[in-house]
């Protein structure tokens, strides 16, 4: 399905109205000025109508309106022509006229990789029995592809009532029962889809309008977030143990925003709007776009509106890594989450024909090819993309019996399997190029295949290119626990620095995203392909996608824990208490290439849900804050408008530079002064009487002084200030094309809270 080819480890980009054919109307947003609604307009919806009545020709404005929006956006989604829509934006009760957008998908063990299985001792003053029960009043909002509710992980055995503040549905479909398939689980099934039927009247593929999954990526991100605990778990004996989300006590509310073409900005929006009414505490988003100024970009809106309503918003960083700057979501306000490794691994064998027997990975779950030596070809094919196994390049008279090796890249990894089979080849060697570098992602291949890194793959192909009969064989080792190092930094994770606002440094912390097991939809194979028959009630993916949901989750359980905790406080627990270090106790590495990794990639670290839920300090911003922020970006009072909200912005407060919001993290750009200056404040969240001591760690061309270098809090709840100033030594940014990095450490003997320092001398 496009929708599951979307997810595989593919660069992330937004789509404008490019994908939509010339059309008489097609999508556009319409914000509204609030406070202009005539009093004799008894709702916004017939406020919205008659405006779009009064300045278009429209014949009716009712069935030209495909949302009208409350919570997240004030104003409407119409089917328009460009006429009308100049028509509206030369309104004065009209902020802006936007066109749709199209965002895309970013695609047990991790409980217990993550230490939530641990259940001696106490986490914040809870016992973990007790934080799983405090999480039953925890609502988790998915915004995806929908659910399967028949999974096994959205039962419901032992659960309290549904909380009686819950005001969301289950919306029934042809093929969804919400007597049936909702419960005290699956509190909520929703579907928005008039975005994406205006797409499909272009010429797309219409699809059957209902909350269920029938793509599967929804399923997995949901069971990831707040699954239910499910025994005897696997992927065609892969990975077998116990499933569960990380709050498997939490509520699941599901909202489908993604078709067979993607995810439209205006059916995301409705949803984000949705939720918000619905009474959702979190809400998780594994898809996105590229980066935008934060007024043209629909999930940052949303997710402002979500904010300001106390709900924690968690967001995939994308998968466009290694590459520098192709990071999605960084809006402040936004947890924005990259992907790394856990310590289980799925080895697979390349055994060639002069003995050398190299190490990949491989879910391939058949009978296998035996111990015999078979031919290898390479770029056996009738056109120039027979390397890569595209679609009709392969010569069946050339690959038939054999075993092919195929360059990673351009179609999804499993399209390349199916490619080889089809024309005869009982065997695939899946080669990394530079572009991947040395990291392997695991699939279920529909014949036996074994994915190997770039320096594999490149002495693979010379063996092909210079033996006089080069033959191979594939074997498979199963599951592998305990593998080291990991956590690694998955090369697809897209990477800083950030290209809306430099001063902010993003992704936030990485989470587990590769090779991760969760509910699957009944609807599809492990593939997704349309030839793949198998069923399961569990699959194996990876992606951003994948490490979202477990921070979503992880929120649930710090908001059970801590219910007065605002988003931000959230975020700065999950930020300061992250991890640098490998379970080898080295620093974390990154998998394009073993490099050390930086904050670029990891942001503060790999998360530590143990430590999260008892920081001793946070990094709190409010509402406000955050306006005072976008004002600080030179944005006119209208873009903060379209942000924010509110009509009464004036922009009389703002930071006299972005990087001085109340983040739990420092990007420094040096540009054309030597010295740069931030005040941060913390609030206190330990105990009365708690003393911290600063640790500051710098490079040698900075010099970094931290006044006061002390903090005594006499009570919970107490903020104290202090002022950091980072001077650069001169001459530092010559010819400086590279970050440096270091560290802001607020310590005492129960707490370390720590903050990462990126450091850069050139315009970004």
């Amino acid at each position: 399905m496009a929708t599951r080819l979307a997810i595989c480890l593919c660069a992330i980009a937004v789509f404008q109205s490019c994908l939509v054919p010339v059309l008489s109307k097609q999508t556009y947003i319409v914000q509204m000025k609030h406070h202009l609604k005539p009093a004799d307009y008894a709702t916004n919806a017939d406020w919205y109508s008659g405006h779009l009545q009064a300045l278009t020709s429209a014949e009716s404005a009712a069935d030209s309106i495909l949302y009208t929006y409350d919570a997240a956006y004030h104003g409407f989604a119409a089917a328009l022509s460009p006429e009308e829509a100049e028509s509206l934006r030369k309104s004065d009760a009209v902020v802006g006229v936007y066109e749709d957008t199209v965002y895309s998908l970013h695609t047990t063990r991790t409980p217990e990789f993550l230490g939530l299985e641990a259940v001696d001792g106490k986490w914040a003053g809870h016992g973990l029995e007790e934080l799983n029960q405090a999480s039953q009043d925890v609502i988790v909002g998915v915004l995806d592809t929908g659910i399967w509710p028949e999974s096994k992980s959205f039962a419901d055995a032992g659960m309290t009532d549904v909380p009686a503040r819950w005001r969301g549905e289950c919306e029934a479909a042809a093929d969804f029962n919400p007597k049936i398939h909702c419960n005290k689980k699956l509190i909520g099934a929703r579907f928005f889809s008039r975005g994406f039927n205006m797409m499909a009247a272009a010429g797309g593929k219409m699809e059957s309008k209902s909350p269920r999954d029938d793509d599967g990526h929804g399923t997995h991100t949901a069971s990831t977030a707040a699954g239910s605990l499910v025994g005897n778990a696997s992927l065609l004996g892969y990975a077998s143990g116990n499933a569960r989300g990380m709050a498997p006590h939490a509520r699941v509310a599901a909202y489908r925003v993604c078709w067979s073409s993607g995810c439209l900005g205006s059916d995301i929006l409705a949803a984000m709007d949705r939720a918000i009414q619905d009474g959702v505490d979190v809400l998780s988003l594994s898809l996105g776009g590229g980066s935008a100024p934060y007024s043209r970009d629909t999930i940052a809106i949303g997710a402002f509106a979500a904010m300001e309503r106390g709900i924690f918003v968690s967001c995939s960083a994308g998968n466009s890594g290694p590459a520098k700057a192709s990071l999605a979501n960084v809006a402040p306000w936004i947890m924005t989450v990259g992907a790394g490794t856990i310590d289980r691994d799925f080895p697979a064998y390349a055994t060639l024909g002069d003995g050398r027997k190299f190490t990949g990975v491989s879910l391939y779950s058949g009978g296998g090819m035996g111990s015999k030596l078979v031919e290898l070809v390479y770029n056996k094919g009738t056109n120039s993309s027979a390397n890569l196994c595209m679609a009709g390049s392969l010569d069946p008279a050339a690959v038939r019996g054999k075993v092919v090796v195929c360059d990673r890249g351009i179609s999804a990894r499993v399209d390349k399997g199916a490619v080889v089979k089809e024309a005869g080849g009982i065997g695939m060697i899946l080669a990394n190029t530079a572009a991947s570098g040395e990291e392997l992602v695991a699939d279920s291949h529909l014949l036996p295949a074994v994915a190997v890194g770039k320096k594999m793959g490149d002495v693979i192909r010379q063996y092909v290119k210079t033996a006089k009969k080069p033959t191979a064989s594939l074997s498979f080792g199963g599951t592998v626990l305990n593998v080291k190092p990991s956590p690694v930094v998955a090369a697809f994770s897209s990477r800083g620095p950030n290209m809306v606002t430099p001063q902010i440094l993003k992704p936030d912390v990485i989470g587990p995203g590769v090779n991760i097991l969760a509910a699957w939809s009944g609807a599809v194979g492990p593939t997704g392909l349309e030839k793949d028959t198998r069923k399961t009630q569990f699959n194996i993916m990876s992606g951003t996608s994948m490490s979202c949901p477990h921070i979503s989750g992880l929120a649930a359980l710090l908001k059970a824990a801590h219910p007065t905790w605002s988003p931000s406080a959230i975020k700065s627990a999950l930020m300061t208490t992250a991890y640098t270090l490998d379970n080898s106790n080295s620093p974390l590495r990154d998998a394009a290439d073993y490099s050390l990794s930086t904050p670029l990639a990891h942001g503060a670290g790999h998360v530590d849900p143990q430590k999260a839920l008892s920081p001793g300090l946070v990094y709190d911003a409010s509402p406000d804050d955050y306006v005072a922020f976008l004002c600080s970006l030179g944005y006119t009072v209208e873009m903060v408008q379209v942000v924010a909200k509110r009509p009464n912005v004036t922009c009389a407060r703002k930071f006299r530079d972005p990087g001085q919001l109340n983040y739990p993290s420092f990007s420094v750009l040096f540009g054309n002064s030597r010295v740069v200056r931030y005040t941060r404040e913390l609030t206190n969240v330990d105990v009365s009487g708690s003393v911290y001591k600063v640790a500051v760690e710098a490079p040698k061309n900075v010099v970094v002084a931290v006044k006061p270098a002390t903090l005594a809090f006499k009570k919970v709840g107490d903020k104290l200030r202090y002022t950091v100033t980072f001077v650069s030594a001169k001459g530092a940014g010559a010819g400086a094309s590279r970050n440096e990095f270091g560290s802001i450490t607020w310590k005492n003997e129960q707490h370390q809270v720590r903050s990462p320092v990126s450091y850069s001398w050139t315009q970004v």
